[in-house]
This record gives structure tokens, sequence and C-alpha cells, in this order.
């Protein structure tokens, strides 16, 4: 995740991020996401994600923190991914879609556990 101040154009630094070889995958108010390493034909040895983020969206990091203090979720997410990525290996929306439910709802507990943690 990288946290950019709400000064900064985040499309101006994602087209910087696709002329280096990083695809586009998702856009939405204030969030872009972008991966190199994916192929038309699937996922190629190494496969990196960017999620550009304004300071003080930090979703991804209360959800990254109930993962790893909640190994029993953590393994759920685990399945969840390793089984959706057979079924959507070559459609990665369908693929990041069928994930969202279960992201938002461990993302809202941690924010309930944790509060104004950051």
């Amino acid at each position: 995740m990288v946290e950019i101040p709400q000064s900064i154009d985040m499309k101006e630094i994602s087209r910087i991020l696709e002329q280096n070889g990083f695809i586009r995958m998702s856009e939405e108010a204030n969030r872009i996401s972008l991966n190199k390493g994916y192929t038309k034909n699937g996922f190629a040895d190494k496969v990196y994600h960017i999620h550009l983020r304004y300071a003080g969206d930090n979703a991804g990091l209360y959800f990254r923190d109930y993962l790893n203090e909640h190994p029993d979720v953590a393994k759920e997410y685990e399945t969840l991914k390793l089984r959706l990525w057979k079924q959507y290996e070559h459609n990665r929306d369908a693929y990041t879609d069928a994930k969202t439910e279960f992201i938002s709802k461990w993302t809202a507990e941690a924010r309930k556990k944790y509060g104004d943690r950051y």
C-alpha cells in the first residue's frame, strides 16, 4: 500500500506506474490498485500489487492487523483465495469482486476492535 498526500494527483502516480509495466486493475473514488505479473495465460512467476491510497485511508492496514491477530480468519482467507484463484484465474475482476464481502466483513470487525488505531 502506497499512501500519498491529498495534494498529489493519484491518477498521475498511476500513469507513471503504468509506464513502468504495471496494469491498472481497479479504480474507485480515491483508490487505485495496480499489479504486475498477471498475464493473459494466468499468473507469472512473480506477481506484485500496489494499492494507491490517500493519507488516512487505512482499511487495508486494519484488515492486515486483524488477519495477523486471528490466524483462523487468515486461514479462511487463504482457503477462499486459493479456491477463487482456480475459479477465476483468467478473470482478475471477478476474483477481486468475489473477495470483497469477506474483506469488508473482517475490516469492519477490525475497526470495531482497534478503534482509531491509524
